[in-house]
C-alpha cells in the first residue's frame, strides 16, 4: 500500500507567508521559518515553498527565503514561481531546495523539463498544472498559467501527460475553482491527472475537512496531500490529519 504524505505550502509574497482564495484576497498567514520548523515538529513528510508572485511580478524566486527556511528543516522542500531556466533550478536546488516545481516556464518550453530532468534527475522534477474547467476541451479542463490567470488555450490533461513523457518525476494539480476555498479538492481533475500518469500526483486546491484528505487520496487517486489554509489556521494539526487516514484504513507515518 502506497504511504499517503501530507505536505503543508507556504504560499510567499514579500517575505511572509499569506493564503488568500482563488489565488487574491490573500491574508498573511505568518513568517516562513516558524511555519517551517512548526510543520516539521508536527511530522509533516514534505513542505512546498511558493513564491507566488515570481511570475507575475516577472522576477526569479526569492532564494534567500529559500535559504532561511531550508535551515531549519531536515524534510524534503518543494520550491516553486518563477524558475524558468537550468541556471534558475542550480541556484534553487543548491539553495536548500529538494525539488523544484515549474509551471508557465514549462508550458511556454517544453524542453525545459526535458533537460531539466536529464540534468538534475526526474525525481526533483514537479510540473505545477493549474487549470479551470472549459467544455472546449477534450478533457473539460483548459490548461492556464501566470499564477491562474491566463488561460492558454490547451488541455490540461493531455499537458500533464506531455510532461511526464518529457520526463517530470511528479504532478502537481491545483484546480482554480477550488483553490483556497476550503470546499475539498478537485477531485474530478486530480483524478483524470492521476489516471493520466504513472508518476506521483499531489493533491492540491481546496482542502478544509479532513474527508477531504481521504477523498483526494482515494478518489482522487494522489499519493501527496498538499494543504494550506487549514494549518495556517490551525483548523487541523497533521497528526489529526493522519490519525484520520490511519483510522480509515490508508498507510500514513506517523511519527511518535
Amino acid at each position: 500500500m502506497t504511504t499517503i504524505k501530507i505536505m503543508p505550502c507556504l504560499d510567499m509574497k514579500d517575505g511572509r507567508v499569506v493564503k488568500g482564495v482563488h489565488f487574491v484576497n490573500l491574508k498573511d498567514a505568518g513568517d516562513p521559518v516558524e511555519n517551517a520548523k512548526f510543520y516539521q515538529s508536527e511530522g509533516a513528510d514534505e513542505l512546498a515553498m511558493l513564491d507566488i508572485a515570481a511570475t507575475l511580478e516577472n522576477r526569479k524566486t526569492r532564494l534567500e527565503w529559500v535559504k532561511n527556511v531550508a535551515a531549519v528543516i531536515t524534510i524534503p522542500m518543494t520550491v516553486g514561481g518563477g524558475i524558468a531556466s537550468l541556471e534558475d533550478i542550480q541556484l534553487t536546488l543548491s539553495a536548500g531546495a529538494s525539488k523544484v516545481s515549474m509551471n508557465s516556464a514549462a508550458v511556454k518550453d517544453p524542453s525545459l523539463v526535458k533537460n531539466a530532468a536529464r540534468k538534475f534527475g526526474s525525481e526533483r522534477i514537479t510540473v505545477a498544472v493549474d487549470a479551470r474547467r472549459n467544455k472546449a476541451m477534450p478533457s473539460g479542463f483548459e490548461l492556464v498559467v501566470s499564477g491562474g490567470t491566463k488561460p492558454v488555450g490547451r488541455d490540461a490533461i493531455a499537458w500533464a501527460r506531455e510532461c511526464q513523457d518529457l520526463g517530470a518525476g511528479i504532478i502537481l494539480p491545483t484546480s482554480m475553482d477550488g483553490d483556497g476555498t476550503q470546499a475539498g479538492y478537485d477531485l474530478e481533475f486530480t483524478k483524470a491527472i492521476a489516471d493520466a500518469v504513472t508518476v506521483p500526483v499531489v493533491a492540491s486546491g481546496g482542502a478544509g475537512a479532513l474527508e477531504h484528505f481521504y477523498d483526494g487520496a482515494v478518489k482522487g487517486g494522489a499519493q501527496v496531500l498538499l494543504a494550506a489554509s487549514v494549518f495556517h489556521f490551525r483548523t487541523f494539526r497533521i497528526r489529526d490529519v493522519k490519525e484520520y487516514l490511519r483510522s480509515r484504513g490508508l498507510e500514513v507515518n506517523l511519527q511518535p
